[in-house]
Parts: C-alpha cells; sequence; structure tokens
C-alpha cells in the first residue's frame, strides 16, 4: 500500500548514524530539508532502555531510521552469538518501545537479507520468511532481525503505528570494513588487490570455486530506496531491497582487479568452502512502486576504492 509522509519540516531520527548506513541515510535526507537527530554511543546506549526512553522524551522524533544494530562476520557471530542475539533484541525493542511512547509517527527497521532460509528458491521473494532453516553460521543475528521485523508488525497492528521494515541485500560503499578478518566479500576483495598491487604480487586468491553468485547494492542507493519507502510505503510486509542482479565471486573479483590495476593471476583455492551456490532477492516489490537503484556496480566499486584510498586511517585495516 503506498500513501504519501513527507520528511520535510520534521524531526528525523537515525539510529547508528556513525555506521555505513546509517552515514548513507544522514547524507541522502541532508536533501529532504528535515532535521536530522543523531546520538553518539557514549551520548546514548541504545541497550539501556531507561536511557533510550528518556532521550526520546527529550527529542521528540517525529520518525525513525532504525540502522543501529550489532554487526560482523561468521567468526564473530559463530564466538558470540548470546552478544549478537542479545543486543540486537534490546536495540530494537528499547528504540521501538520508546517510539511508541512519544507517537512517532513513522518508523523503519532496517534487518538483512540472512532472515530468509538458507535455501529459499530464487530470486527470494519477501514470503519466503519462516519457510525454511536458516543458515547456522549467522542465526542468532537473523532471529534477532526476524524479531525486530515481527515487532514492528505488533506495534503497527495493536497499536495502529504506519512503521514499516526493509530488508537490503550485500551492501559495500563508503564507511565499509576493510578489515580483512571480518569484512566481507567485496571490501576484501578490493584490499586484496590493492595490496597486491602495491607490493608487485603476481596473484590473489579467492576461496572456493568462484562459481557462488552474490548480489550487491551502493549503500547510497539502498538509502534512497530508504527515503523513498519512508514516504511512498505503509504495510505489514517488509520490502526487500536490492539490485535485481548478480554475478559470480570470480567475475566480482575480475572487476575489482580491473579497478584498483591488478593485473596478476585470480588464484582459486579449492579446498576452501564456496558457501551458498545462490543468494538473489526479488525486487520486484519495490521496482512495482516506480524506485530503481541509480549506481551500477562498476561505478560503485570504482567509487568506494576512491573512497578506501582516501581513508586508510578510518577504514579499519587491521590485518
Amino acid at each position: 500500500m503506498q500513501h504519501d509522509f513527507r520528511l520535510e519540516g520534521k524531526r528525523v531520527f537515525v539510529a547508528g548514524h556513525r555506521g555505513m548506513v546509517g552515514s548513507a541515510l544522514v547524507r541522502r535526507l541532508a536533501a529532504e530539508q528535515c532535521e536530522v537527530l543523531t546520538a553518539t554511543r557514549t551520548e546514548l546506549d541504545l541497550k539501556d532502555q531507561a536511557a533510550v526512553r528518556d532521550w526520546f522524551e527529550a527529542a521528540r522524533p517525529d520518525a525513525v531510521f532504525l540502522a543501529a544494530a550489532k554487526v560482523g562476520g561468521i567468526l564473530a557471530n559463530d564466538t558470540y552469538p548470546a552478544d549478537f542475539l542479545y543486543d540486537n533484541l534490546m536495540i530494537e525493542a528499547n528504540v521501538v518501545e520508546a517510539a511508541h511512547r512519544v507517537g512517532v509517527g513513522k518508523l523503519m527497521f532496517l534487518g538483512s537479507s540472512c532472515i530468509y532460509p538458507k535455501f529459499a528458491a530464487q530470486p527470494i521473494t519477501e514470503d519466503a520468511l519462516l519457510t525454511g532453516p536458516l543458515e547456522p553460521t549467522n542465526e542468532w543475528y537473523a532471529i534477532a532481525k526476524i524479531a525486530g521485523i515481527k515487532l514492528v508488525q505488533a506495534y503497527r497492528r495493536q497499536h495502529g503505528h504506519d512503521w514499516i521494515s526493509a530488508m537490503p541485500t550485500n551492501l559495500y560503499g563508503p564507511g565499509d570494513n576493510f578489515d580483512l578478518k571480518g569484512s566481507h566479500v567485496l571490501p576484501a576483495l578490493l584490499r586484496k588487490a590493492h595490496a597486491a598491487r602495491e607490493e608487485g604480487a603476481d596473484s590473489i586468491t579467492i576461496w572456493g570455486t568462484g562459481s557462488p553468485r552474490r548480489e550487491f547494492l551502493h549503500v547510497d542507493d539502498l538509502a534512497d530506496a530508504c527515503v523513498f519507502l519512508m514516504q511512498h510505503y505503509s504495510d505489514d510486509e517488509h520490502v526487500n531491497v536490492g539490485s535485481g542482479s548478480d554475478l559470480t565471486i570470480y567475475e566480482l573479483a575480475q572487476l575489482v582487479a580491473r579497478t584498483v590495476g591488478f593485473s596478476g593471476e585470480i588464484v582459486r583455492d579449492e579446498t576452501k568452502p564456496d558457501g551458498t551456490p545462490r543468494k538473489l532477492m526479488s525486487a520486484d516489490k519495490l521496482r512495482a512502486m516506480g524506485w530503481t537503484p541509480r549506481i551500477g556496480l562498476e561505478e560503485g566499486v570504482a567509487s568506494t576504492y576512491r573512497w578506501f584510498l582516501d581513508h586508510h586511517d578510518e577504514a579499519r585495516l587491521t590485518v
């Protein structure tokens, strides 16, 4: 269902404004003539229920983008399952309840494509939620995100709030994590190829056969889609936000190598696992509303690499 919710003149809270998604939302909202509200972790611990309620009582936002979350890769999820489940449950529960108490007009909860079953039919449509087992390596995070979707739905149904949820695909862009121990595949490849070129290496290595297919969306496109949905969408069901196309990991590595200027060999380490063969979300629902992404993958990877070169000190470059 489509409707109109104007952001102009509103007080808009971006929870998690220092993360890759939150900072993209702040950039995008600069064009909406609204007052953007933010709070750092030292100013507001979103896991502290009383502190969150007090902050909302004082700030009185009209709209909320709930982009704050504890995130990490497979190793982090496996090592700290309690933290990933508890922290994310507390963040979303505290923000949602505080928003209810002060009568926030519009709230968007941001989830993750990991909410879907490991073996969901491709491309994954919104109604695939809760139709099969999750990927075990990040189920703690996924369960917390599913709870967030259901929490927003519950408050919408019981209290009549115009609140919604959006599920982004794999994201990349300014502010990404380039730590090789915890980063996702695209920033990791950018850093590997950059280092190989700088060192004059003959090759870089990717895990597995390189055949798994993955979808990527620039974070600035996500931010634009979130603003679009905030303004025009009102319904129970969450909305997938993706590019609608995918490519193999080997093709991605080739694109990264061209972007960085690395001309060596891309070696496949087939002793390492491939992971899920394909993970592509259906973009049909959002496309039918009239929104499409604007940043192509080649253009987006190039701009992300430029950001990486300009922000070495802040790009989380732990070996």
